[in-house]
C-alpha cells in the first residue's frame, strides 16, 4: 500500500466525512475523527471502525490546533447550512489557521464543482474564500470539488415520493452528480498521492445524468412507477435565495467536471454512474417512508 498516514477528518459524524474515515480506514491509514461530541452515537461508530475521536469544534481554534498535534495530513471539510455563509468562510479560514500552526503537511479542503467559477452562488462563493486564504496560507494542499451528491436523493429533501420525482429542472436537463463514498474514495487517493497533487485543484463527478433519466433508473431499482415533475427555480426563492441561484445555474450553466480524464487520471476510485449507485440502495419501504414524510 501507500505509505500509511496520519490524518485529521474534520466533518467525520457527517455524511460526506464518514466516507473519508470508511476510506481511510480501508486503507490502512491511522484516521484521527474530529467531533463537537466525543461521547455521541455517532462518534462511537466512529471508534468501532477503528479511528481515534477526537473533540474540537471550529468555533475554538485551541481545540482544532490540539486536534492536529502529531498528524501529517487534514482533510477539512465546512458546511454553510448550520450558520450561514460567512460562519462557513470563518470554519474554514479557522482550520486552516489551526493547521498551519500545527504543522501539518498538507491539507486536503472539500469545496464544491466550480466554485472557482464566480457562480454567484452564495455557499459556493464562501466555499472559494476558503479556497484562496488555503493557496495564500503557504501549506501544500489539495482542493477536491464534488458536484451534486446521488445520495441527496434519500434525504427529506431529494425530492422523491412514492411516485414522484421532483426538481427545479426540466425533464431533459442533465446534471452532473458523485456518489458520496467516491468523495471519500476521491479525498483517500489524493492523501496517498500526496506530493503529486500539491497545488491542484480537482472538480470531480461521477456521472451526468438528465432528470427523466433518473426517474427512469429510480422506477427500475425501486420497483415501482416514479415520474419526473420539474418546476421553476424562482419557486424555491421563498425557501432559500441560496437554492433558487443554485438550480437557476444548474439549468443554465451546470458543473464542468471532466468525467472521462477523471477515470482515466484516477484508476483506483470505483467510480459510480448513477444506475449503478442507485442498484447498491436500499429501497425496501421506500414507498412508505416517502408517503410518510
Amino acid at each position: 500500500m501507500a505509505d500509511k498516514r496520519k490524518v485529521l477528518v474534520t466533518g467525520a459524524t457527517g455524511t460526506q466525512g464518514g466516507e473519508v474515515v470508511r476510506a481511510l480506514g480501508e486503507s490502512g491509514h491511522d484516521v484521527k475523527a474530529l467531533t463537537r461530541d466525543a461521547n455521541s452515537d455517532r462518534a462511537g461508530a466512529l471508534t468501532a471502525r477503528g479511528a481515534t475521536v477526537v473533540a474540537g469544534d471550529f468555533t475554538d481554534p485551541d481545540t482544532l490546533i490540539r486536534a492536529a498535534e502529531g498528524v501529517d495530513t487534514m482533510f477539512i471539510m465546512t458546511t454553510p447550512f448550520e450558520a450561514g455563509t460567512d460562519a462557513e468562510t470563518q470554519q474554514g479560514i479557522t482550520a486552516i489557521d489551526a493547521a498551519k500552526t500545527a504543522g501539518v503537511g498538507h491539507v486536503v479542503f472539500s469545496s464544491v464543482g466550480d466554485a472557482n467559477n464566480n457562480t454567484g452562488i452564495p455557499h459556493f462563493e464562501s466555499k472559494f474564500k476558503i479556497e484562496q486564504h488555503l493557496s495564500a496560507s503557504g501549506l501544500p494542499f489539495t482542493i477536491m470539488a464534488p458536484v451534486y451528491f446521488m445520495d441527496n436523493i434519500l434525504g427529506p429533501w431529494g425530492g422523491l415520493s412514492a411516485d414522484k420525482l421532483t426538481a427545479a429542472l426540466p425533464a431533459g436537463r442533465k446534471l452532473q452528480q458523485i456518489a458520496t463514498s467516491n468523495i471519500g474514495d476521491f479525498a483517500a487517493s489524493l492523501i496517498e498521492r500526496r506530493d503529486s497533487v500539491f497545488g491542484k485543484r480537482f472538480d470531480i463527478a461521477g456521472d451526468e445524468v438528465a432528470m427523466d433519466t433518473v426517474a427512469a433508473i429510480l422506477t427500475k431499482v425501486a420497483g415501482r412507477d416514479i415520474r419526473y415533475e420539474g418546476f421553476l427555480a424562482d419557486a424555491l426563492r421563498a425557501q432559500s435565495e441560496d437554492l433558487a441561484l443554485m438550480y437557476e445555474w444548474f439549468d443554465r450553466v451546470g458543473y464542468s467536471a471532466d468525467i472521462n480524464a477523471l477515470r482515466a487520471d484516477f484508476p483506483e476510485v470505483p467510480w459510480l454512474r448513477y444506475d449503478a449507485w442507485a442498484s447498491l440502495q436500499d429501497w425496501t419501504g421506500s414507498a412508505e417512508r416517502a408517503a410518510a414524510e
